[in-house]
């Protein structure tokens, strides 16, 4: 992997955009239509986990029915819908995730020292 960051838009424009584009577009509004977009998480959790069991092929019925790049295209999934339903609990959700990245950090490598 390179030290240079991915070619692409910038992260918290992007969920921003993606937000906005939700929220003009939700058939549900309100305390509902929040609690639905929370679990829309679970939804792309359970397709991270049927990408690992095709990529390894450990349903025999179906063998191997996905790669590991499917994985991790499963992953960035959860985090783009994570980052998306954290901005719509909260407009500063930049500095409340940068907030907690820090505590996870400090709380985590505290160890190591």
């Amino acid at each position: 992997m390179s030290d240079q960051p991915a070619p692409g838009p910038d992260l918290w424009t992007t969920v921003d955009t993606l937000t906005e584009w939700l929220d003009a577009n939700r058939p549900i509004e309100g305390r509902e239509g929040i609690l639905l977009r929370i679990l829309k998480l679970s939804e792309e959790v359970g397709e991270v986990s049927e990408a690992v069991i095709g990529a390894t092929g450990q349903n025999p019925r179906k063998g191997v029915t996905h790669t590991w790049d499917d994985v991790q295209a499963e992953l960035c999934d959860v985090i783009i819908t994570a980052l998306v339903a954290l901005r719509t609990l909260t407009p500063e959700a930049r500095e409340v995730f940068g907030w907690h990245l820090e505590r996870v950090r400090e709380r985590s490598l505290a160890s190591a020292k």
